[in-house]
């Protein structure tokens, strides 16, 4: 039996969504580590894999492996009746005939429950080999999606160009010729973190800072010798009265102790102070370059990462790679990795899991 319990329908209604048109009929693998869906479309030119671990369900239970043989269409349309914000439970039992959903609302009473035949499906898994990737290109999901759509409607296919440059999508129709260049934006980066100690200077805002910081401090110093000559002023105007006014002895060097002490006690005070202003002049610098290290970060999600042993072109199909790039819903980024005469790997990681489609290269005029 296999008992799986979802938070939320969103992911699986999006993973559905984005492979339905590639695949029609396919497994899900289920053991103790989650489901697991791999499948070739007919043209066998792309494979499909799928991965949702055990840990992204709110409750999981497979008490032995087995396959569920699905109608992705007919299951999209089975989950599409759950709302966004219901919990989701699949459950079949060793027979494997029914798949048995349940949809229940967490704000009212409504429980929704749906039966759905399972297939059975003659599949063998196909192994993977473990590849070494020429280059691996991390980008935007949505400006990916963008250049695919946008060269799809002028040819039907895109030569990918890695080089030092960067990644260029080149599509020719018999009408119009595309050419888009995304730069490595990590060596902009790079540059910039080393200028002034791993922080940039914008429109001498931080000239300033540093300016009006350094003035401040000469301030303070000038204050403080300031305070300390008045203090040992003070201290000898006082000693030197005592001593001229002063009867015995014993009461002038009582009264010297005392104002020996308060003087200390106020130095140790200033002192205190300016340990105190230092710690939090520190804790605002920390806070400040924190700041900056996650802005940079968001950028460099924005961009495009590229890393390359070296130069890799190659042309595929552009109907796939659009169908492809709707698996973006599930992940801001997106990864390409290539090597020449070997499929494309395009993969979205997200939450609980990952979603991977290989697509076979373009050979000659094919």
């Amino acid at each position: 039996m296999i008992e799986a319990k979802m938070e939320s329908p969103v992911v699986l209604k999006k993973i559905l969504d984005a492979i339905k048109e590639l695949v029609s009929d396919a497994n899900f693998e289920c053991n103790e580590e989650g489901l697991k869906l791999q499948a070739m479309d007919n043209s066998h030119v792309a494979l499909v894999a799928v991965e949702l671990n055990a840990e992204s369900f709110m409750k999981y239970r497979c008490d032995r492996p087995m396959p569920l043989g699905v109608n992705l269409a007919s299951l999209t349309k089975v989950i599409k009746c759950a709302k966004d914000d219901d919990t989701v439970t699949l459950r079949a039992t060793d027979d494997q005939d029914i798949l048995h959903l349940t949809y229940e609302a967490k704000n009212t009473d409504r429980i929704a429950e749906y039966d759905m035949k399972l297939m059975d499906i003659d599949a063998d898994a196909l192994g993977i080999p473990e590849t070494d990737y020429d280059a691996t290109v991390k980008l935007s999901s949505g400006e990916f999606l963008r250049i695919v759509r946008d060269l799809s409607g002028l040819g039907e296919s895109v030569r990918i160009e890695v080089t030092k440059e960067g990644v260029r999508f080149i599509s020719e129709g018999e009408s119009a010729n595309g050419s888009i260049l995304l730069k490595q934006s990590g060596g902009g980066k790079i540059e910039r973190v080393r200028q002034g100690n791993g922080v940039k200077k914008e429109d001498g805002a931080d000239d300033d800072d540093d300016d009006e910081d350094s003035g401040k401090k000469k301030a303070v110093k000038v204050k403080k010798e300031a305070r300390d000559d008045e203090d040992e002023e003070m201290e000898e105007d006082d000693g030197g009265s005592i001593q001229e006014e002063s009867g015995s002895e014993a009461e002038p060097e009582e009264e010297d102790a005392d104002e020996e002490e308060g003087s200390g006690s106020k130095k140790r005070k200033r002192s205190s102070k300016a340990s105190a202003s230092a710690k939090k002049k520190t804790k605002t610098a920390a806070k400040k370059g924190k700041k900056k290290a996650d802005d940079d970060d968001e950028e460099e999600e924005g961009g495009a990462t590229i890393h390359m042993n070296q130069h890799v072109n190659l042309t595929f199909s552009l109907k796939y790679l659009v169908n492809f790039a709707k698996s973006g819903s599930l992940s801001k980024n997106v990864h390409l990795k290539m090597s020449n005469e070997v499929p494309l790997l395009v993969q979205f990681v997200f939450g609980g899991g990952l979603i991977s489609y290989y697509l076979a290269p373009k050979i000659g005029d094919e």
